[in-house]
């Protein structure tokens, strides 16, 4: 999507500090960090939001929950570590491009 900044930093027109990349994936720095550690995943796929997924994109999602433990690992997160996602305007999203947040460093406080 030419609009998207997340296919943006995909397709390398704008630069991000990367701690992960694969062939469908990318896990860069968030540039206004909520915790000490706080990284981005996005697949490489272009998907709207969680509202998007059904049985065909749904593996861009599973690929990147299963390299969490890995790129948490990677980065000290050794205590524990929190994954989010915001869903749509009123939940907080504000990039349009399915995203997960990985937050750690410090002690989380209770969200739910």
């Amino acid at each position: 999507m030419s609009d998207c900044i997340f296919c943006k930093i995909v397709d390398g027109s704008i630069p991000s500090k990367k701690v992960y990349e694969d062939d469908k994936m990318v896990a860069f720095y968030d540039l206004e960090p909520q915790a000490p550690v706080h990284i981005v995943m996005i697949p490489k796929t272009h998907i709207a939001s969680a509202n998007e997924l059904d049985e065909h994109n749904s593996p861009a999602v599973a690929h990147i929950f299963s390299k969490v433990p890995e790129i948490a690992k990677s980065l000290g997160l050794n205590g524990g570590y929190r994954v989010v996602n915001n869903c749509g305007a009123d939940a907080g999203q504000t990039v349009f491009h399915i995203h997960f947040h990985l937050l750690g460093g410090e002690t989380l406080g209770t969200m739910v």
